[in-house]
């Protein structure tokens, strides 16, 4: 009785064994076909890849992902618009890496698990994301292109001086490109096969003086003008007061042009210029009193030019200096606490 319950048992184990043999034989014939075949559920940079063979899969990727992140990308700010070749950026996008990630996903894990898991018709879920690769220097290199033709620096309101008027040019806005955005969107960019099109971010520029704060700047002004020997007194950009002048004679004009007031004198010496024009005088110090012709006040504002008073008033009116700008008394004494060290005064 035993003996026959031995050799049945015998018979049930080989038979078992001639099946799994069987089946991993089947198993094994199975596999040797798909070493090349992407599982069901694997997606490759958004693109569904399952049941696609290696070469199938390298192609589909060549012509539609691959070509479109090859495409140019456009940056627009404006009536500019550059056009970006993202080979030029160093982009290199790696399909055959694509694919080789792909079949490496599809066959993790055993032959069992591979063949139970086709034979149940399990998908794998698996995302393979874009392989590719660019240069970050060619990237800085093409942000600070954007920004040198887009960038418009602020322009602070201003003055422009003549012998008559003064003129306010307007503030200007400026424009900046935010490198640090357009450096991340343009890398995103590459990735992104839809996103051909960018706008350059920017950012506004704030000029250091506009029209309302320029009148602080200027607390005073002074315009000469030698033609009508009128000198201008502008108090916060608003005309203030007109007093007449004698200017310089021909061959010792009163020196043309944009200077600021240096220095700043009451009842001054005079330091007569070592000149031909001064005489015995060449050299000397004047002091105040009946031989001093700077009277009351001294407002220099270039080489031993100034302003001051004069007790000659018949000269007012009239070209007779020696280049210096020739007040009444009480007109200088009245004009001298008015103007700072550092007032601009021009002479036309």
């Amino acid at each position: 009785m035993r003996t026959r319950f031995l050799v049945a048992a015998g018979i049930v184990l080989a038979v078992a064994a001639v099946a799994l043999s069987a089946g991993s034989a089947y198993a094994y014939f199975w596999e040797s076909g798909r070493g090349d075949l992407i599982a069901p559920g694997v997606t490759v940079a958004g693109i569904d890849m399952g049941n696609l063979r290696a070469s199938a899969a390298q192609a589909t990727l060549e012509s539609g992902i691959a070509a479109q992140l090859r495409a140019p990308i456009h940056l627009v700010s404006g009536a500019h618009v550059f056009r970006v070749q993202p080979a030029r950026l160093g982009l290199r996008v790696d399909v055959p890496a694509m694919v080789s990630l792909a079949l490496q996903e599809s066959r993790r894990g055993g032959l069992a698990h591979r063949f139970f898991r086709d034979l149940e018709g399990r998908r794998v879920g698996v995302a393979v994301p874009i392989q590719a690769t660019w240069s970050g220097p060619l990237v800085e290199q093409t942000v600070e292109h954007v920004a040198s033709v887009v960038d418009r620096p602020a322009r602070s309101a201003h003055v422009v001086a003549s012998a008559v008027s003064l003129r306010v040019v307007p503030a200007r806005i400026g424009v900046a490109v935010d490198r640090e955005a357009l450096r991340a969107a343009l890398t995103a960019a590459l990735l992104h096969p839809t996103a051909r099109t960018l706008a350059v971010p920017t950012r506004t520029v704030e000029p250091r003086w506009t029209q309302a704060t320029l009148a602080h700047r200027y607390p005073a002004y002074l315009l000469v003008d030698r033609e009508t020997f009128t000198l201008r007194l502008y108090r916060r950009l608003e005309l203030a007061k007109t007093y007449p002048i004698a200017v310089g004679h021909a061959g010792l004009e009163t020196p043309s042009g944009l200077y600021r007031i240096n220095d700043k004198q009451i009842n001054p010496s005079w330091h007569v210029p070592n000149s031909a024009w001064a005489g015995s005088l060449a050299g000397q110090v004047i002091p105040p009193g009946p031989g001093d012709p700077i009277k009351a006040r001294w407002m220099g504002f270039w080489n031993g030019a100034g302003i001051h008073g004069t007790d000659q008033d018949w000269s007012i009116g009239h070209a007779v200096s020696h280049g210096c700008v020739r007040m009444h008394i009480a007109d200088v004494e009245e004009l001298y606490p008015l103007v700072p060290i550092g007032t601009p005064i021009y002479v036309g």
